[in-house]
């Protein structure tokens, strides 16, 4: 069925609505910009096979196929999954000019994007905020997600 535009107030996200469902630091980083400690956060030397999800929407962002050891204390990855909805934007903040990364499902902070990574898989590195991230393990993916994301 056709509905009309209600598209539009779907991408307007209440942040307030996931406040009582993440932590202070999920929530700084997620909807204020914020920024979690290096080397102090839940998947920056994860090695686990699985898919990290948006902690607030559950839309799925980031494989760890894709997931790389940067050495700067922050997940990384080569490139977001096929048709994941992660959004660039130039970020002036802090006198540099970056490029921000965002889920434009739920307007979740990601973290940036950069292009020093691994040459050999495109040369980006998407240096993202595990209190951004949801980690499923694949064993706890439904047989549908682990078709979809080749595990």
């Amino acid at each position: 069925g056709i509905n009309c535009g209600s598209n539009l107030m779907d991408s307007v996200v209440d942040k307030e609505q996931y406040r009582s469902k993440l932590t202070d630091m999920q929530f700084k980083v997620a909807f204020e910009h914020g920024t979690e400690p290096p080397f102090h956060n839940d998947y920056y030397n994860s090695k686990k096979e699985g898919v990290y999800f948006s902690i607030a929407s559950g839309a799925p962002l980031f494989s760890s196929k894709d997931k790389f050891d940067s050495g700067t204390g922050w997940p990384s990855f080569t490139k977001p999954l096929s048709g994941a909805p992660v959004k660039e934007t130039v970020d002036k903040s802090h006198g540099m000019s970056r490029t921000e990364v965002s889920c434009s499902k739920d307007g979740v902070h990601l973290g940036h994007v950069f292009d020093d990574g691994p040459r050999a898989q495109g040369g980006l590195r998407y240096c993202i905020n595990s209190a951004s991230l949801k980690f499923v393990p694949k064993e706890e993916l439904s047989a549908e997600q682990k078709e979809q994301f080749g595990f």
